[in-house]
């Protein structure tokens, strides 16, 4: 097979797949109907097989075209990869890193974490994002993300993943509450309590939702804030109760009379892990970062 397949080609073809028909990814890649159906066959004829199932509804990936979208993909975020580089040396920025975290990592590990890095890397960007641990692992297989540091056990397939420390959820409630000194609790038996949350966007927030919801509850704050120390203090007034990392909540109680109790579901012991789909392709600045946090920086 002598395989002849440009840049272009490979654009148009992940349009095409991915949008299911030929028209909208003629669009999406800028060029007419009939020079893309052109281009699609000479790519059949290069291949040496057909590349689409076409239909009522539009056109479907063949097995032979499923393989080509695939490395498709990856061959067009290693050239992002490239552009994004290029241009960030043309600007004096050695390096851009786009890392999707869980709100733990965020709040409680990265900071010091990140800190480090960037004065040892004073020329690179870190785009950092909050999302929940299953919209990480997607982002990672996808090439939105270079880095995911994520929680539980979350299937990540292939992906390269190291240890990034553990935490505990647990239940915060005021001193006073008849909740305080409590062995442990079950989330579910608090659900009748008003509770402090972060807002509606926070992983954390969506997290505890889809915990009611799989125990056919709904987990709807009474307050929706900012920060753990927000929720804490809203805490402490009587506000309600609130479900926190254990490593922020025992640093905010040295200063505030609220009381921790564990909580006694499994999924409340949280191992974090950072995770990479491949090291050795990940951008030079992509891969000192995940080295770092890795711990085998140098």
């Amino acid at each position: 097979m002598n395989l002849h397949v440009d840049l272009f080609d490979l654009k148009l073809f992940a349009a095409v797949a991915e949008a299911k028909s030929l028209t909208r990814g003629a669009e999406k890649a800028c060029i007419s109907l009939t020079a893309a159906s052109t281009r699609i066959k000479q790519m059949e004829e290069s291949v040496g097989a057909k590349l689409l199932y076409r239909n009522a509804q539009g056109v479907d990936p063949t097995p032979a075209g499923l393989a080509l979208l695939y490395h498709a993909k990856r061959v067009l975020q290693q050239m992002e990869h490239l552009r994004c580089d290029m241009q960030d040396f043309g600007k004096g920025i050695k390096g851009h890193v786009r890392v999707f975290a869980n709100t733990t990592s965020i709040t409680e590990y990265l900071p010091e974490k990140l800190a480090g890095f960037l004065t040892r890397h004073p020329t690179v960007q870190v785009d950092l994002r909050e999302f929940l641990s299953e919209e990480i692992v997607r982002a990672v297989g996808d090439g939105e993300a270079d880095i995911g540091i994520l929680a539980g056990d979350v299937h990540t397939g292939e992906f390269e993943s190291r240890p990034f420390g553990s935490n505990q959820l647990v239940l915060v409630v005021p001193a006073a509450h008849p909740l305080a000194g409590a062995a442990s609790v079950a989330f579910i038996d608090t659900l009748d309590d008003q509770h402090v949350g972060l807002h509606h966007g926070s992983a954390i927030h969506r997290f505890l939702q889809l915990r009611a919801e799989s125990a056919g509850r709904n987990f709807n704050p009474r307050i929706q804030v900012n920060s753990f120390e927000a929720i804490c203090l809203m805490i402490e007034a009587g506000v309600g109760l609130g479900v926190l990392p254990a490593s922020s909540a025992r640093r905010l109680a040295r200063a505030m009379r609220i009381a921790i109790v564990p909580l006694q579901e499994a999924w409340a012991s949280r191992d974090l892990k950072v995770v990479v789909r491949n090291r050795e392709t990940l951008p030079a600045a992509a891969r000192e970062l995940f080295d770092h946090l890795c711990g085998e920086q140098p």
